[in-house]
């Protein structure tokens, strides 16, 4: 659970939180060492964040620190590109995900690029963060999954937390990080409690998790899905199967020595995402497989992802759009049987 975290403070004591109050102390925590750090976007401030991220903090950091912005995504991005240039350290929220899209410009052609156009002469430590994923019922343009959007966008890290514990430690160490990181987090995840390690503590970037051990099949997966491949994992072992689980975190770099010897141990592969099949996050995870592990494959890499088609509204098509353990534990099973 805590590999690639760093941790100093009172070892072996917890905290049960949920979700969206770690990501809160890291933000409070990175704010009060660092007054360099601020959050800029959409009722950041005094309603605290459209999930309660930052509930509060204005009252203890000021108006200027939780700076409450027109709806204009890409003008409130490109002032945090600007504040990164002159040696502040922004946090932009975006109220969903969804919305930075209106922001594509400034993130790719500002934040990605602007450390290698000036020479080095400027770092960009900006930190992009929000809800996003497929929710319940909240229609096409509130459900998109933006990784594989920004995948390609060089000069960028990109990273996704799953649970309380890799929610803190990721977000405080991607405000220290002295690159622009997309930090996706998924609305179904906040409410979700675990008991955090007391004291500070930061998880590496660039570092996925192995969370469980296996011999016949390597899942990998990041965000929600996470959730979905432990009860996965749960019927598999029950049916006499021993598969490894691997979260990634890290979607830009991914952690390639974590992802290659899984696979030379099991032989098999599945990748489950809740991002879109064409040209999604699966779709290079697919592409490096083959060019790293090919001889090591005793069949196909094996993707399950999301449908291609926007995500409707109606509660049933929703489920029928993305991945469900069901689907994991049937392809994990004809994958070890040979039947794939």
């Amino acid at each position: 659970m805590f590999q690639g975290l760093l941790r100093a403070g009172i070892p072996g004591s917890v905290a049960e939180t949920l979700l969206f109050n770690a990501l809160r102390e890291a933000v409070d925590e990175e704010m009060e060492r660092d007054p360099r750090v601020l959050v800029i976007g959409e009722d950041v401030g005094h309603y605290g964040g459209s999930y309660k991220v930052t509930r509060d903090l204005h009252k203890k950091y000021g108006d200027l620190r939780l700076l409450d912005t027109p709806i204009a995504e890409n003008s409130f991005t490109g002032m945090a590109v600007g504040a990164a240039m002159t040696g502040l350290r922004p946090i932009v929220e975006g109220m969903n995900m969804g919305f930075l899209l209106l922001a594509f410009n400034q993130i790719s052609n500002n934040m990605g690029m602007l450390r290698y156009t000036s020479g080095g002469n400027y770092t960009i430590p900006v930190v992009v963060r929000g809800p996003g994923g497929v929710g319940r019922q909240l229609g096409a343009e509130h459900s998109q999954r933006l990784e594989a959007y920004f995948h390609a966008v060089p000069g960028i890290r990109i990273v996704a937390c799953s649970t309380p514990t890799n929610a803190k430690g990721l977000l405080k160490a991607a405000i220290r990080d002295d690159n622009p990181v997309l930090f996706f987090e998924h609305v179904l995840l906040y409410n979700l409690s675990e008991e955090l390690p007391k004291g500070s503590y930061t998880c590496a970037l660039n570092q996925a998790e192995l969370v469980r051990e296996g011999k016949d099949v390597t899942l990998l997966t990041y965000s929600r899905m996470r959730h979905h491949c432990v009860r996965a994992v749960e019927q598999l072992t029950a049916l006499g199967h021993d598969p490894e689980l691997i979260d990634l975190i890290s979607l830009k770099p991914f952690d390639l020595d974590t992802i290659t010897a899984s696979i030379r141990k099991t032989h098999r592969v599945v990748i489950v995402e809740e991002c879109m099949k064409t040209g999604g996050i699966g779709a290079e995870l697919v592409a490096l497989v083959s060019e790293h592990c090919f001889d090591e494959l005793d069949a196909r890499p094996v993707r399950l992802s999301s449908q291609d088609i926007p995500t409707p509204y109606n509660g049933t098509l929703e489920n029928h759009t993305i991945i469900q353990p069901h689907q994991i534990v049937e392809t994990c099973q004809h994958l070890i049987r040979g039947h794939i």
